[in-house]
């Protein structure tokens, strides 16, 4: 009792705004649903997460000596607000700052050292998204927040403006069992807000029609004619945007997510002109790495003919 409440200390010291302990059991009911949703062809392109099925559902597959699993949440809201102009494409807010799987990375990290410290039989593998872990499943069991309409997890004191970690450990340490109730209600204001129609029902999102999945995951050399990007360039904040829950939204104490310059609303122009070289210098540590440099132009293309069209 004392090491997992020692445990939470410490990552909250190391700067995280939630933290959970769970045991490493199965996500059979999770991942029951994620083959649901794999079998409607909801996951378009990305068949990397077909092939690794088991492994999200079973942390053993990861690390076969885990017996519980550090649930982390890292606020990553900052004030700034996107402008509407026809000359910029809107970045969605996660990738305003430095890219959050090394900062993520980082204080897992850090924490998994603290805790070898202390217990010298420690051992430990840091998650952080790039690892085929269902991040917000674990962070629905371990107590961080419900799982929103938007298929977002959703926190009462930053709603879904946050990063999810894990580290699963070979320690068997007392686990939180009280979950979070879902506040969803109702309320379908993402559903009705999104532009197209990519929240298919409840909870479930079909990445197909998703603007961030078009923007950042597809690999296509155009977009599909059907999806209206709204002005986004790379990712899209709308469902989270209209969510009532992130109305109490609170700044983000870590600065590595303060926005960059030209990480808002990045000028259309300037993409258009980068060269692998500016665009490697450009992008550095950043998120938006993840479109790559074709995606990105073939993004800032789409955007400049609709502003040219209209």
């Amino acid at each position: 009792m004392i090491l997992a409440r020692n445990i939470k200390d410490r990552a909250l010291f190391e700067g995280f705004n939630k933290v959970g302990i769970v045991g490493a059991q199965s996500l059979a009911d999770e991942g029951r649903r994620l083959k649901e949703w794999l079998a409607r062809g909801y996951h378009g392109e990305m068949g990397w997460m077909e092939r690794d099925v088991e492994k999200r559902i079973s942390p053993q597959e990861i690390f076969p000596q885990a017996r519980s699993v550090v649930v982390v949440a890292l606020n990553y809201f900052t004030p700034q607000q996107h402008q509407q102009n026809p000359t910029t494409g809107k970045v969605s807010r996660y990738a305003w700052g430095d890219d959050y799987h090394d900062v993520v990375k980082e204080k897992l990290t850090s924490l998994l050292s603290w805790i070898r410290e202390r217990e010298p039989s420690a051992e430990g593998k840091v998650c952080v998204d790039i690892q085929p872990t269902m991040d917000k499943a674990w962070a629905v069991r371990a107590g961080l927040g419900w799982l929103g309409k938007h298929s977002n997890v959703i926190t009462p004191e930053h709603g879904s403006w946050v990063f999810i970690g894990e580290l699963l450990l070979n320690l068997e340490l007392d686990h939180d069992t009280e979950r979070v109730e879902d506040h969803c209600g109702t309320c379908t204001l993402c559903i009705d807000a999104c532009p197209t129609a990519a929240i298919t029902e409840p909870y479930v999102v079909d990445s197909n029609r998703c603007i961030s999945y078009v923007t950042i995951e597809l690999r296509a050399p155009e977009l599909p004619s059907e999806i209206d990007l709204s002005g986004w360039l790379y990712g899209c904040d709308i469902c989270q945007d209209v969510c009532p829950w992130n109305r109490f939204e609170e700044t983000t104490s870590e600065t590595r997510f303060a926005p960059r310059e030209g990480n808002v609303n990045a000028e259309l122009d300037e993409i258009l002109e980068l060269t692998p070289e500016t665009y490697a210098v450009r992008f550095r540590g950043s998120a938006m790495k993840r479109a790559k440099l074709s995606g990105l132009q073939r993004n800032a293309r789409a955007l400049t003919c609709v502003h040219h069209d209209t």
